[in-house]
């Protein structure tokens, strides 16, 4: 294993390019070792596209995700975490809800995004179903197309050669 910092990229194969990009978190391997490590995303150059992995990620400013764009150009597909959230005082710092989301699909300019980070356990106070139902308001009430952010469950496969 080689670690990376933000910024950096590696070659996973010829024409597969990862760069490690910054998320807001914590980090933890071990009882002894809080916060002494970069919590991040990625940004992964392949075949033609770009596509974001937020992993865990807070919203903050906002001012990562604006970085993103100018740095990387926009983005053809964005994982991004929609649950995980309630109550917010606690888990804001570490863990976006479907409305910061959707801002961070938006300011990527990203073609089409994919859900993800809910439903599989429960880690946190919301409902199970909380995150499905906040992510369809969220994109009614900006008149985006449904189809442009889908929440994944946990198993399903989703073809981005479209």
């Amino acid at each position: 294993m080689i670690a990376r910092d933000w910024g950096q990229s590696v070659t996973i194969s010829p024409g597969v390019e990862a760069f490690v990009v910054p998320a807001l978190h914590w980090s933890s391997r071990s009882p002894s070792d809080r916060r002494m490590a970069l919590w991040g995303g990625f940004m992964l150059r392949a075949a033609g596209r770009l596509i974001y992995f937020a992993g865990d990620t807070g919203y903050g400013t906002g001012a990562i995700f604006d970085r993103l764009r100018q740095e990387f150009g926009p983005v053809d597909i964005a994982l991004l975490p929609i649950g995980a959230y309630d109550p917010r005082w606690f888990m804001a710092a570490q863990h976006t809800n479907p409305t910061e989301a959707i801002a961070i699909m938006e300011q990527l300019d990203a073609r089409q995004a994919l859900g993800i980070h809910w439903g599989t356990f429960k880690l946190t106070d919301e409902p199970r179903e909380d995150p499905l139902e906040q992510l369809a308001q969220g994109l009614a009430e900006r008149g985006i197309d449904p189809q442009r952010f889908i929440a994944m469950h946990a198993g399903q496969v989703f073809d981005c050669a479209q």
